[in-house]
């Protein structure tokens, strides 16, 4: 036969099924090389191997030629393409042995502590051998021998041209189990979760065994928890979860001796277990295989898989089974890890993502939030409702590119720093160029995209910049709906300032609808027919939500709440089919109403104070807020008298009537205000002290042309408030 050739075998990202290497013998009866394909796919996964070789005996000179390899380069496989029965290595002691060989060192120079060979049996005697190169430093467990026997027994049986086939293997049943099983061991090799686990369990054993229930109990602590189960009503399983050890006979049985029990009927499992006669009654099975979980040489729990009917178990069935407890348990091992770091990481973007939005005099909002796929990994989706001076809003939402807790963290890093920046009340481009520096100084592998919108309910306009994002969709009262189309900025660490400001203005009571692309971009559409897709759906879902336009703040949050619900149904109606994260906002916007601003002039003098105090007396007598009106006249004096002093004009002053009652004062002069710390025996200095003292809040924003400096005083109990308080 000629030398045996190999592909690489390097690990890749290629499929893996490319990473496969099958060479086939070149003289009569050619093996079948799907069958050794997946023979050295189910023994390197039950034994956590490097790399498995499948030998195949010469009758002639006993000799062994190599006949498929995987995980193995070439120039490393050829070192046994052709071996002498006289030669010391695994391979061929397997044959003179006629049995299972352990081998310890690193044979073929690839990092592994040894080597297991168990030949492939014959009707004449070995007709090949199936080795695994191991990375652990033990040697195999009993299990994953008794595992690694039926894939080699399973592979003799099935390969082409064989004069024999294998004892006891003969029946389709058989075959079919086994090929279960080996499926099984690349299902668990994919599982991330317990639960993905118990599905493995339950997609690749239940069928070929005839099986109809499963159960997989794990220890903790002095008792015993049901991680997953199937084909169990969940009355019954109540009585199985959260059970002291020593009220489960059969699980501590099974721990004790770390064998597993095989019950043909129900009047078997009573004389076994007398002290479980009421879970024997109560259950729909009649027949069980109590498997210990074994991990790191320890059983961790315990496997039940149940039959309605009675049944005998045959050996095979009694080898495959065993075999499953060490397949789950390494399994369980890694996936309950994983379940642990998972649910911190969870717990770390709940506590990053807003737990509640606040319900601001002129706009309330709710908002989903919508992990990728099976929600396995965290992501960087956020978004936020913060209320800015002169009962504006600001409403962002973002999307940190790529999942895991390194995204969850920027994202926390990034909603942090915007809510920083618009308490500086900067504009929307200015903000956005801050976030882009963030972004941009923690290095190149990291991305974001951002909307930020600031909605002003005296004009009702709302300003946004977009870095990299979908643009909103506005919903108006009459029931259109539009996207505007708006040119968007790269994202942020990709982008150059300055950055494009958008302004939009809105109706009366409308809505402004912001997602992130996990929503609306998938495989099966683009951006813009998600786009397009969510318009379509809001436009139906809209009108079937009852008293959307009318009704108190309080009101307007629960049935926000709905239409998030039919939107997200609507257009994610199987998340299971997505890799990305989405996230929806919906926001309910009020404009102020005429009445309850009142704005004036004064002139750039020392008489703007007194204008400024009799108006105030004037509109706080038509408002119903007489309690307020000497504290407001001190205030807007100090703030007029500020801008006489240190500032220029023009001077206007602007009076807000909402939650609260906002005192603006605008000027001409980008200076800003600052408090001093007066001695004992300055004559000034103490103006903005006694703002503060007299105000909720103070502070003040820049415009293009001068700067406000703003107040909010809380409204006397009873005051004449004409925005409900939520």
């Amino acid at each position: 036969m000629a030398a045996a050739r190999v592909r690489s075998e390097g690990h890749t990202e290629q499929p893996q099924a490319e990473q496969l290497g099958v060479v086939r013998a070149s003289d009569e009866g050619q093996w079948n090389a799907q069958t050794l394909t997946l023979a050295l796919q189910q023994a390197m996964t039950s034994l956590g191997g490097l790399a498995a070789l499948v030998h195949r005996c010469d009758s002639a000179t006993g000799s062994l030629h190599l006949a498929a390899a995987r995980g193995l380069l070439p120039e490393t496989a050829e070192a046994w393409a052709d071996l002498d029965t006289v030669q010391d290595v695994a391979p061929t002691r397997a044959v003179r042995r006629g049995g299972y060989v352990w081998v310890c060192g690193d044979s073929l120079g690839i990092g592994a502590a040894g080597t297991a060979a168990l030949p492939l049996p014959g009707a004449d005697g070995p007709v090949g051998v199936l080795s695994v190169l191991t990375a652990g430093p033990a040697e195999p467990d009993d299990e994953q021998r008794s595992f690694l026997g039926a894939v080699a027994a399973w592979a003799a049986a099935r390969l082409e041209g064989l004069p024999g086939t294998a004892p006891g293997l003969t029946s389709a049943a058989g075959s079919e189990q086994t090929v279960r099983m080996g499926e099984l061991t690349a299902a668990l090799a994919e599982a991330v979760t317990s639960r993905d686990v118990v599905q493995a369990v339950a997609d690749h054993v239940l069928p070929p065994f005839c099986a109809d229930g499963l159960v997989v109990w794990l220890i903790e602590g002095d008792r015993v928890d049901v991680v997953g189960a199937a084909g169990y009503p969940e009355e019954f399983l109540s009585l199985l979860d959260r059970v002291p050890l020593t009220e489960t006979a059969s699980v501590t049985d099974v721990l004790a001796t770390g064998t597993p029990r095989f019950i043909g009927s129900r009047d078997e499992f009573r004389r076994r277990y007398p002290t479980m006669a009421i879970v024997a009654e109560a259950s729909p099975k009649n027949a069980w295989a109590l498997l210990p979980v074994i991990a790191s040489g320890r059983a961790i729990g315990v496997c039940v898989v149940s039959f309605t009917r009675e049944r005998v178990f045959s050996d095979e069935e009694r080898t495959l089974l065993t075999a499953l407890g060490g397949l789950v348990g390494q399994a369980l091992e890694r996936a309950r890890l994983y379940d642990v770091e998972h649910a911190r990481a969870q717990e770390l973007q709940r506590g990053l993502l807003p737990r509640e939005l606040p319900r601001l005099p002129m706009a309330c909002a709710a908002a989903r939030y919508l992990p990728a796929g099976r929600g396995e990994e965290v992501g960087g989706d956020w978004y936020d409702l913060i209320p800015l001076s002169g009962g504006r809003v600001a409403m962002v939402i973002g999307d940190v590119m790529g999942h895991g807790i390194t995204e969850a963290v920027t994202m926390g890093r990034l909603r942090t720093a915007v809510r920083t920046l618009a308490d500086l009340d900067l504009p929307p481009d200015e903000l956005i160029g801050h976030l882009n520096d963030l972004v941009s100084d923690l290095g190149d592998d990291f991305y974001a995209t951002c909307l930020y919108a600031v909605f002003d309910p005296t004009t009702r306009t709302c300003t946004l910049c977009l870095a990299g994002h979908p643009p909103p969709v506005i919903v108006h009262p009459d029931g259109t709906v539009l996207c505007p189309r708006l040119a968007a900025d790269p994202p942020l660490g990709a982008a150059e300032p300055p950055f494009e400001i958008h302004e939009l203005h809105l109706a009366e009571e409308s809505l402004l609808v912001l997602c992130t692309d996990g929503l609306v971009e998938s495989a099966t559409r683009d951006i813009d027919q998600g786009l397009a897709q969510l318009c379509r759906i809001l436009a139906q879902a809209v009108p079937r939500i009852p008293d959307l336009w009318s009704g108190g703040q309080c009101d307007d949050v629960g049935r926000l709440e709905d239409l998030c619900d039919a939107v997200v149904s609507a257009l994610l109606p199987a998340r299971e089919q997505t890799d990305d994260d989405a996230a929806l906002f919906i926001a309910h916007t009020h404009g102020t109403a005429a009445d309850d601003v009142a704005t004036c002039s004064l002139p750039d003098d020392p008489r703007a104070a007194g204008q400024a105090r009799r108006y105030v007396r004037k509109q706080l007598a038509i408002w119903g807020l007489d309690d307020l009106m000497v504290t407001t006249e001190l205030l807007v004096s100090e703030l007029v008298g500020n801008v006489i002093r240190h500032a220029k004009g023009p001077l206007r002053l602007r009076l807000l009537r909402s939650r609260s009652l906002i005192c603006e004062v605008y000027d001409g002069s980008l200076s800003t205000p600052r408090i001093r710390h007066a001695s004992y025996t300055d004559e000034g200095g103490r103006g903005l002290q006694l703002v503060a003292a007299l105000s909720r809040r103070w502070g003040a924003r820049y415009l293009y042309d001068g700067k406000c400096i703003w107040t909010e005083q809380s409204l006397p109990a009873g005051g004449n408030a004409k925005r409900p308080l939520g």
